[in-house]
């Protein structure tokens, strides 16, 4: 079963561009799929109100939270996370560009209204 990572600057962007990213998942994705985030991840938006509608789609869809130790940035804890089982949703070209090198797939949104997988 994979597990689809979503990045801060995706679930940002999803809402900013009201793409439904579970439905949008759920249509490009072939295989069964867990989707996760990771505890900093959740840090970085609970303090913006405008963005506590993404909280509770997380909840509310049955996320599962991914637990993180150190002060690392959210993309390095990603990068050492992921390995091939996972699948990264992200808007950061940089992380992108690094997960594509280390064979990871990516999630990302194309046209403001849809995602793609690449």
């Amino acid at each position: 079963m994979k597990k689809v990572v979503l990045d801060t600057d995706f679930l940002i962007d999803c809402i900013n561009f009201k793409v439904n990213f579970f439905e949008e998942i759920e249509r490009i994705l072939d295989a069964n799929y867990i989707i996760c985030v990771l505890d900093k991840t959740l840090d970085e938006i609970k303090n913006k109100a405008k963005l506590k509608l993404i909280t509770e789609l997380l909840k509310a869809n049955n996320a599962e939270i991914i637990k993180t130790e150190g002060t690392e940035k959210v993309d390095d804890l990603i990068l050492k996370l992921v390995d091939k089982d996972y699948i990264v949703a992200t808007q950061d070209q940089g992380l992108k560009r690094r997960l594509k090198n280390k064979g990871v797939l990516v999630i990302t949104i194309r046209q403001r209204r849809y995602l793609v997988l690449i």
